[in-house]
C-alpha cells in the first residue's frame, strides 16, 4: 500500500498487463514517424545534437539567429506586453487590427485584392500548413509535393490523413518541372504545395513557370470535375537577392491558399506568427472562409498568443537587413567555391546548397563535424550527395569557419585520391570495397548548377 493510501500496480503486474492488453495508438502515427523519421533523427541523435550550444562551434544547421534581434521588434513585443485594457490578455480568435495590417501588406506586395477576411492567424508557417490541409484533405487523398522538399512536409501530410506524392523539381535549373507534375496527378489528387522562394534551393519560382502550372493544374481539374487547390508556402518572399523578382502562384491560379510566417524576416522563429490566407480569387469563397475557421477552432486552438497579434501591426513592415544577408552569401559562396566547392547560390531564403566532395552527404557532413562546424546534410532533405548551410550565422563565425570547411575539403580530396589509387591496384580497378568513400563532386560526380 502507498502513501495515503493509494494502491501502486508492482512491476510483475506491469508485465502481466503488457502481455494481456495491447496498447494501440493511432495508426496513421506509424506512418507519420516514418515520415519525419530523418530529420527527427538528425534533431535527436546527430553530432550536431550533442555538440549544440557550446562555445566555439559553427553552426549552419538551421536558421537560427546568432546575433539579437531587430530592437524595434523587441520593443514592439514589450509595448503589447502591457495590458491595455482587462481582456487584453483574454481569448482571442483573429484580432482585427492583426488580419488588416497582413491584407494590406499583400496587397502592396503582391498588388493582390487581399481582403481582411481571408486572413487567418496561425502559430507561424507550420500551423498555417496544419490548417490548410485539414481544410482540404479527405483521408487517402494525394498532396504533391515537389522534390527536394522542407523536411516536415511529407509528416505533416501524412498526420493529416493524406499521401505525400513526390514530383522531382529539374534536376539543373531546380524550376518546378511541369510535366513530372503532371504525371503526378491521379484521380485522388486534392493539392500541390509550392515553396518559393525555395527552401533548400533557394529558387524562386518564374511566371512563366507558374502560368503553365496553372494551365495543367486548371486543365486537370475540369477533366476531373474537382478543383485541386495550390498551397503556396511563401514564408521567404520577403528575402530576395539582388533585386528578383517575386510573383505569386496566388496571383495565376485561382484556387489557392497562400502560408506565410514573420520568422523569416524577422528571424525570430521562435517566436510563432503566421497566417494562412485565402487567394482573393478563390470560387466560393466565403464558403472556403467558414471551413478554415472550422477547422482553426477545432485544431486545438493554435493561434498565435495575444501578445503576438496585439504586436503584428507594428512588426508587420519590420524586415532584417537582407543587402547584408546577401554580402555574407557572396563571400561565403566565393571563399567556398576558391577552396573547390560546387555550390548552388540562391536567388533568395536564407541557405547554400552545396555539393558533397563525396557521394555520401553523412560522411562528409561527419567530416566537417571533426572541424566543429556544423551543416545540414542532404539525405534529411530527399537531396543526398548535398548539404545545406545556412547564412543565418553571425559573419565573424563565418570568418571563423572558413579555414575549418578547407581542412575538410582537402580531407576529403585526400581520400578520394587514396581511394581511386587503392582501387587500380585491387583486381585491375574492378572491385570495390563497401566501405570505401565513392568519389563525389570533387571527382566530378553530383555537379551543382
Amino acid at each position: 500500500m502507498a502513501a495515503h493510501g493509494l494502491v501502486q500496480i508492482g512491476t510483475g503486474e506491469q508485465r502481466d498487463l503488457k502481455n494481456m492488453v495491447g496498447m494501440p495508438v493511432a495508426e496513421h502515427l506509424d506512418a507519420v514517424q516514418r515520415a519525419s523519421a530523418p530529420i527527427l533523427e538528425f534533431i535527436i541523435s546527430s553530432r550536431w545534437s550533442r555538440r549544440q550550444g557550446f562555445k566555439g562551434i559553427c553552426d549552419f544547421v538551421f536558421g537560427n539567429p546568432h546575433e539579437p534581434p531587430l530592437s524595434a521588434y523587441v520593443e514592439a513585443i514589450r509595448k503589447a506586453s502591457v495590458p491595455q485594457g482587462p481582456n487584453w490578455f483574454g481569448y482571442t480568435l483573429n484580432q482585427p487590427p492583426a488580419r488588416v495590417a497582413a491584407a494590406q501588406s499583400l496587397c502592396n506586395r503582391l498588388a493582390l485584392d487581399y481582403s481582411e477576411e481571408d486572413i487567418f492567424l496561425t502559430r507561424g508557417a507550420s500551423g498555417a500548413l496544419i490548417l490548410a490541409f485539414n481544410t482540404i484533405i479527405d483521408p487517402g487523398d494525394e498532396v504533391i509535393v515537389l522534390n527536394p522538399p522542407w523536411f516536415f512536409y511529407n509528416s505533416m501530410i501524412t498526420f493529416a490523413r493524406g499521401v505525400p506524392v513526390r514530383a522531382r523539381v529539374d534536376q539543373r535549373t531546380f524550376d518546378v518541372d511541369v510535366d513530372a507534375v503532371r504525371a503526378a496527378i491521379t484521380p485522388r489528387t486534392k493539392a500541390i504545395i509550392l515553396n518559393t522562394p525555395n527552401n533548400p534551393t533557394g529558387k524562386i519560382y518564374p511566371l512563366e513557370t507558374l502560368q503553365r502550372l496553372s494551365k495543367t493544374l486548371m486543365d486537370a481539374s475540369k477533366i476531373r470535375g474537382e478543383a485541386i487547390y495550390l498551397i503556396s508556402d511563401e514564408c521567404y518572399s520577403r528575402i530576395l537577392f539582388e533585386g528578383s523578382r517575386f510573383v505569386s502562384p496566388t496571383a495565376v491560379y485561382p484556387y489557392a491558399f497562400l502560408v506565410y510566417s514573420y520568422a523569416k524576416n524577422l528571424l525570430t522563429p521562435g517566436q510563432r506568427l503566421g497566417y494562412l490566407a485565402i487567394s482573393p480569387h478563390m470560387p466560393e469563397r466565403e464558403r472556403v472562409r467558414r471551413a478554415v475557421l472550422a477547422a482553426q477552432y477545432n485544431n486545438g486552438y493554435a493561434l498565435p498568443d495575444a501578445v503576438l497579434q496585439h504586436a503584428l501591426p507594428e512588426i508587420e513592415p519590420l524586415c532584417i537587413d537582407v543587402a547584408r544577408l546577401q554580402r555574407r552569401r557572396d563571400r561565403f559562396a566565393k571563399l567556398l567555391r576558391q577552396q573547390g566547392y560546387n555550390l548552388h547560390v540562391p536567388e533568395g531564403t536564407w541557405y547554400l546548397v552545396a555539393a558533397s566532395p563525396v557521394n555520401d552527404d553523412r560522411a562528409f557532413v561527419d567530416m566537417l563535424a571533426d572541424e566543429d562546424v556544423f551543416v545540414l546534410p542532404g539525405h534529411v532533405m530527399e537531396m543526398p550527395g548535398y548539404f545545406r548551410i545556412s547564412l543565418t550565422a553571425s559573419d565573424e563565425m563565418v570568418e571563423r569557419a572558413i579555414p575549418r570547411f578547407a581542412a575538410a575539403i582537402s580531407r576529403a580530396t585526400n581520400i578520394c585520391q587514396e581511394s581511386s589509387a587503392s582501387l587500380r591496384g585491387a583486381a585491375g580497378g574492378l572491385a570495390q570495397t563497401e566501405d570505401t568513400l565513392r568519389p563525389g563532386a570533387i571527382c566530378s560526380v553530383g555537379a551543382v548548377p
